[in-house]
């Protein structure tokens, strides 16, 4: 995650995270991308069942109707939950399909809350009734994130249902009237960037906290939507934008949280931009993308399938590392037996003999070779280019003046 409104609109500073010495444990969520343990942040695809059928889900979910009797049961979930809390995940994030078809999902939510850990949903939000919603708040979630990708129209004709958008936003009333944070999330593509500036006046006006903008990556059904993606003049102009917008809302005062995800060349791309606007500025996010360390697939973030399956993250679901069934996650984890799990925590050396754009870029360290997966999509190389970075040539290979120093 890169963000915006941290690091563009300076709302987070670099004392902020060293003030907890970026122990994962003891960060605020905002802060928690700096951590320095980066201990994995897991997303629990807790059922492949959905009441939509969204273009572009990375799980393939499937109709609510299908039986699904490979699904963690509620008793597996908490060994789960267990092996996570001892290991020092700070947060499990319950996603699907939808998770909401889970009838033990408040129930498993509640038993992260009480083994320590932050409970987050991602949701597509149709089901959040105001009764669910006072479950929900009554369990003490950290954040629930409700998928939109559009207004009505664009957006009902993504999520395969008509009516989906408005369902949507009365599920984000029902958590923000019991209290419950509460943001959007927006897969970007040639289909809804023009939505942009219409989904910010949206937060603005039905007071959402933040939003997280997410580049497309070609897993699941997003793998047929690889020409839908922004060419890479499209994507700087969408990041200029979303930027710019961000910046304007922080000026009128209401200082939500903007965050672009899945793809980390837009890290070196504000700082560059920094560094003709604010230079201090500029300094001052250096140290902090420096923390960040780049896309942590692998390392700060990992996927457990509705089967046990333990992934790289949620979009790696055909390569297995292991199933918590047979081995416990925190034993797969930090097993480095597997080439892609050693190669995706220490992976600077492989991209330097596989991704020619990557060897020639200053930016690695910040970047640390962006999303393998859709290198992989389209190439066939794990370790070859990401396609999606739009940096130019120049802007890979000319050290910037402040930099050497």
């Amino acid at each position: 995650m890169i963000g915006i409104s941290k690091l563009y609109c300076g709302t987070v500073e670099p004392s902020d995270a060293l003030r907890y010495n970026r122990d994962s444990k003891r960060l605020p969520s905002h802060l928690l991308q700096f951590s320095a343990d980066k201990k994995p942040v897991v997303v629990w695809n807790m059922t492949k069942r959905c009441n939509l059928k969204c273009v572009h889900c990375y799980a393939h979910a499937i109709d609510p109707s299908v039986a699904t009797p490979d699904e963690l049961t509620t008793a597996e979930g908490k060994a789960l939950i267990d092996d996570l809390a001892a290991f020092g995940s700070p947060v499990i994030l319950f996603s699907g399909g939808e998770p909401l078809l889970r009838d033990d999902l408040v129930e498993l939510a509640k038993y992260a809350k009480e083994k320590g850990m932050r409970a987050v949903i991602s949701t597509n939000g149709t089901l959040i009734t105001k009764e669910k919603a006072k479950q929900l708040k009554e369990v003490g979630l950290s954040y629930v994130g409700i998928s939109l990708d559009g207004m009505e129209k664009v957006n009902d004709s993504f999520r395969g249902h008509k009516g989906a958008f408005l369902e949507a936003m009365e599920g984000l009333k029902n958590c923000r009237e019991e209290g419950i944070k509460v943001g959007l999330r927006f897969t970007i593509n040639k289909n809804n960037v023009s939505e942009i500036p219409a989904v910010f006046d949206l937060l603005e006006r039905e007071n959402v906290p933040r939003i997280c903008f997410y580049h497309l990556v070609y897993s699941g059904r997003g793998s047929d939507m690889v020409d839908e993606d922004l060419t890479p003049e499209e994507s700087r102009a969408a990041v200029d934008l979303i930027m710019e917008k961000t910046a304007e809302l922080h000026a009128r005062g209401y200082l939500a949280e903007v965050l672009t995800v899945d793809n980390h060349c837009d890290a070196p791309y504000i700082y560059l931009r920094l560094l003709e606007e604010n230079p201090k500025r500029a300094a001052e996010v250096y140290e902090l993308l420096k923390m960040n360390q780049g896309n942590s697939t692998g390392i700060g973030i990992g996927c457990v399938s509705w089967d046990g399956s333990v992934h790289a993250d949620q979009f790696w679901r055909h390569h297995t590392f292991g199933n918590i069934r047979e081995r416990k996650f925190s034993e797969i984890w930090t097993d480095t037996s597997d080439p892609l799990m050693k190669g995706l925590k220490n992976r600077k050396e492989l991209l330097m003999q596989n991704a020619p754009k990557c060897a020639r870029c200053q930016w690695v360290d910040v970047c640390n070779g962006n999303f393998r997966v859709r290198a992989e999509a389209v190439s066939g190389n794990v370790w070859g280019d990401d396609p999606a970075c739009y940096l130019t040539e120049k802007e890979i290979t000319e050290i910037p003046e402040a930099l050497k120093k």
